[in-house]
């Protein structure tokens, strides 16, 4: 009878085995469960838009000297801070709006299109980079100079890569969502940019025009954030309804 026994318990064991019944192949069936992504249905999303004002004494853009022979040559014309950029009719560029709060609970499918960020006439372009946390971003020297892009992240880590002139793309991602990372050339002192990680699509940079649109959101309520360089943060709070747009205008004072 014993031996019955323990042959019969050995079966059961190697059953289990093969059948991947235990308790720790379970578990691990769990981990691997799939990320359920929150996809907003376009017959209900909404947007928010708006415009970004300046007030007060529109200030005069300081010219850059340029004290590089080459960067010179990469050039048809002056260089221009990008700081504060106002138009002739009061607009300011250059400013990040994101949905500060309201998405709370939702996870979102990961971009995998790459955001181009250039080095071209001694200049990072755009000014105001914005992406998705963990989205590639691509980094071009369009010049036939040797570059350097530094992020200084808090968050995020900090790195710092040269790029010659001509040579390939160099692609790097942010893993963690931060807002306002600024990034300098170690090369050429007066080429300054920001980076922007957030971790969802719901964000934009005003235009020259200070305009800027937030499209495919879901109806909720949200806190708006306005992030500029110099001027600091504003904030606005706004009820998307089904179908519905709504707007978020906001102004930053001058001097």
């Amino acid at each position: 009878m014993r031996r019955h026994t323990a042959l019969a318990a050995a079966a059961g064991l190697m059953l289990a085995a093969c059948t991947g019944g235990g308790p720790s192949e379970k578990k691990s069936e769990e981990k691997k469960a799939p990320v359920a992504y929150f996809k907003p249905d376009p017959a209900t999303a909404g947007k928010v838009s708006g415009k970004i004002a300046f007030t007060g004494k529109k200030p005069v853009r300081k010219r850059i000297t340029v004290d590089d022979d080459d960067c010179n040559k990469t050039r048809t014309g002056p260089l221009f801070a990008e700081d504060v950029v106002v138009s002739d009719k009061g607009s300011l560029a250059n400013v990040l709006i994101y949905v500060k709060s309201g998405l709370e609970g939702k996870t979102f499918e990961p971009a995998t299109a790459a955001v181009r960020f250039d080095q071209k006439g001694c200049s990072f372009q755009p000014h105001v980079v914005a992406l998705r946390a963990k989205q590639p971003m691509e980094i071009n020297n369009s010049d036939q100079v040797t570059h350097n892009i530094h992020p200084m992240p808090k968050e995020n880590r900090e790195w710092n890569q040269g790029q010659p002139g001509g040579s390939a793309p160099i692609q790097r991602e942010f893993t963690k969502p931060e807002v306002g990372i600024p990034v300098k050339c170690n090369v050429h002192a007066w080429m300054r940019s920001y980076i922007h990680v957030i971790d969802h699509p719901y964000f934009a940079v005003s235009s020259e025009e200070g305009a800027f649109e937030i499209a495919n959101l879901p109806p909720g309520e949200y806190t708006i954030e306005a992030w500029h360089e110099k001027l600091g943060q504003k904030t606005a709070k706004v009820t998307v309804a089904a179908s519905g747009a709504a707007t978020a205008d906001f102004s930053f004072q001058g001097e």
